[in-house]
């Protein structure tokens, strides 16, 4: 059998198998989808997933605000 059955002509995962959901913001630290767009991602238009794809970079931030660390701890005093 040729690899050419397995090759799919749509949008790969962006899972990096880092899962792990942060608390707060309901993101997967690892490829940035959430919960619902990692469960309903095989269901998923090539649009769908290009949209969601294109929005990713843009929610990296999101998950980087630190809660607040020594800075924090001082302002407490």
């Amino acid at each position: 059998m040729s690899d050419e059955v397995w090759k799919r002509a749509e949008i790969a995962s962006p899972c990096i198998k880092v899962c792990v959901i942060h608390p707060e913001e309901r993101l997967c630290t690892g490829c940035l989808r959430s919960l619902d767009e990692i469960a309903q991602w095989s269901r998923m238009s090539p649009d769908t997933r290009a949209q969601i794809m294109a929005d990713l970079p843009s929610r990296a931030p999101r998950l980087k605000r630190r809660r607040g660390g020594r800075a924090a701890r001082l302002d407490r005093t």
